[in-house]
């Protein structure tokens, strides 16, 4: 039977979710899509992904595809999906693929953003989506503290318990921190990320900021590869996964790699 491999940008709200990857006892982003999916298509569906994102990590531009032999338009696909699924999580977009596409192993790249609301004060009504720090933090010395972490770097001290079989050696190509109103905005461009690698720059940069670090102490966290040296992994309520690259061409895949969390 002839199928069709369809690729999703889905959007969500994390917050009520323990991460993407599905559970037999929990409510996760993946076991409410393949459910619902499930309705749509007329089968039991498996999402590939670009990247598992923890419990209360958000999703803009999260990139997901599957293998349908059904022949609804995508469009309705996209459309009856959406009328579906709860209100915290949305198909974007849906489009046709090349039947090689991978989500996880063509992914070239991705960008997370990290919000830190950096006021003496804070509404309740969107409290999930960054993490509150009431003394005022000091740009400058985080965006100098970021230029030591960009680059290919053994970043050993950056990454979670869960990330200490994975090889701690990644590239960094940008991190941008920007302020936006009472928001302080870190985005971070890169080949792929540690398990919770994020989250610990950012409350490492955000320490700089406070000035219980150096924008210099970076160099001699990188080289010491030593967790306790970095500052707190930050909650990940702050955390959005916001988009990820492909090439413009999908060959098959010749070596299957283990997929991270991040």
């Amino acid at each position: 039977m002839k199928t069709r491999n369809i690729r999703l940008t889905v959007e969500y709200d994390g917050t009520a979710y323990s991460g993407w990857q599905k559970q037999a006892q929990a409510e996760t982003v993946q076991g409410t899509l393949e459910n619902r999916l499930q309705h749509v298509c007329g089968h039991p569906v498996d999402l590939l992904v670009a990247g598992r994102t923890d419990a209360g990590v958000h999703g803009l531009g999260q990139t997901a595809n599957f293998h349908t032999s059904s022949n609804l338009p995508v469009a309705k696909i996209q459309d009856v999906l959406n009328r579906l699924l709860p209100h915290d999580i949305r198909i974007v977009k849906a489009q046709v693929v090349p039947d090689t596409f991978h989500a996880t192993y063509h992914a070239k790249g991705k960008l997370y953003r990290y919000v830190i609301r950096n006021s003496a004060d804070y509404t309740v009504f969107d409290r999930n989506t960054y993490h509150h720090v009431r003394p005022l933090l000091n740009v400058a010395a985080m965006r100098k503290a970021a230029k030591y972490l960009v680059g290919t770097h053994d970043f050993t001290a950056f990454r979670g318990t869960l990330g200490k079989k994975a090889n701690p050696k990644r590239t960094i190509h940008k991190i941008q921190i920007k302020t936006q109103g009472k928001d302080i905005v870190l985005e971070y461009t890169g080949v792929s990320f540690l398990h919770q690698m994020i989250r610990i720059l950012s409350g490492t940069l955000m320490y700089v900021g406070l000035g219980k670090l150096r924008p210099e102490d970076i160099r001699q966290i990188l080289k010491s590869k030593d967790r306790k040296k970095a500052g707190p992994t930050l909650p990940p309520t702050g955390l959005f996964l916001v988009e990820v690259f492909y090439p413009t061409k999908f060959p098959k895949i010749k070596k299957w790699v283990k997929e991270e969390a991040e």
